[in-house]
């Protein structure tokens, strides 16, 4: 399953920007990958792991803006379809990633 989470929080004040800033870096902290700008997506086990993660994601008191939550199956996900653009990743595939000990 995957949580999304879409939000468009307003950044004209100096407290606002603050409020999106510590928004946005709690869910890098949480596990959260940026999909798009202002759209993450984080990889849960089951139903109850993304029922517990959308209740930590309304404790953390975004007072302006909006905030949206989806869950998804990952069959759903896999069919996102890129209509302009491509996957970009940082992932390495080739042998870069052979790791000797």
């Amino acid at each position: 399953m995957r949580v999304i989470v879409m939000f468009d929080l307003p950044v004209l004040t100096r407290l606002q920007r603050k409020a999106y800033r510590k928004f946005r870096k709690w869910l890098i902290g949480t596990g959260f990958v940026m999909l798009q700008e202002s759209i993450y997506s984080k990889l849960v086990l089951n139903p109850t792991a993304a029922q517990f993660l959308k209740a930590q994601i309304r404790s953390q008191e975004v007072k302006e803006g909006i905030v949206q939550v989806m869950v998804i199956s990952e069959k759903q996900y896999e069919n996102i379809e890129f209509i302009v653009g491509q996957v970009q990743s940082d992932t390495l595939s080739d042998m870069r990633r052979l790791v000797i000990l």
